[in-house]
């Protein structure tokens, strides 16, 4: 058996991380070690984010097995609500690329997407997104809807989370700690 604390929303709307989910044991997928490996990445980029003060979420975009584009969040120094990390990466990816479209990509971020990140992955054609922790309040991949494989869409994109979760989760509660005590001075 796996074992993961994962953030949940309750149906009252509260969120809790108090008991850890088990999650049925599963056949080793090929995808594990380049999985880990690859949300390594998205986690460095997590940190860059924490260092400049920005919520810390990190993606990476791979494609063909290297990382074509990274990026973390950038909403606080960009003064912009859109500087989301994966959608700072895809465009960089697309750019690099010298296309708008994707096909065959892999997204490793460090959050579940939200909705307009969900949306980009969407139009990007990416093929596939692994993400570390669910996003209870945001999150439109699994918390809050099932974007990426919504039936009436044209595209549908694979997904796992669940990816050095614990990493992520203490990056994010160290960080929301950190401003929790800095509100108080």
């Amino acid at each position: 058996m796996y074992q993961y604390t994962i953030m949940l929303a309750t149906p009252s709307g509260r969120t809790t991380s108090e008991d850890p989910v088990r999650l049925p044991a599963r056949r080793a997928d090929a995808n594990d070690g380049f999985d880990a490996a690859f949300m390594d990445e998205a986690l460095a980029e997590a940190r860059r984010a924490a260092a400049e003060d920005e919520v810390p979420i990190g993606a990476v975009v791979v494609l063909d097995g290297r990382v074509i584009a990274r990026a973390h969040n950038e909403t606080r120094t960009r003064r912009d609500p859109t500087a989301h990390a994966e959608l700072l990466a895809i465009s960089a990816a697309a750019r690099a690329a010298g296309a708008m479209r994707l096909p065959g990509a892999v997204v490793y971020t460090t959050v579940e997407p939200c909705f307009m990140c969900a949306g980009a992955l969407l139009h990007a054609r990416i093929a596939r997104v692994v993400w570390a922790v669910r996003d209870p309040k945001f999150g439109a991949c699994a918390s809050l809807g099932a974007v990426l494989t919504e039936p009436g869409l044209n595209h549908a994109v694979d997904h796992r989370e669940g990816v050095r979760a614990d990493e992520a989760r203490e990056l994010l509660v160290a960080f929301f700690q950190k401003k929790r005590a800095d509100a108080r001075r």
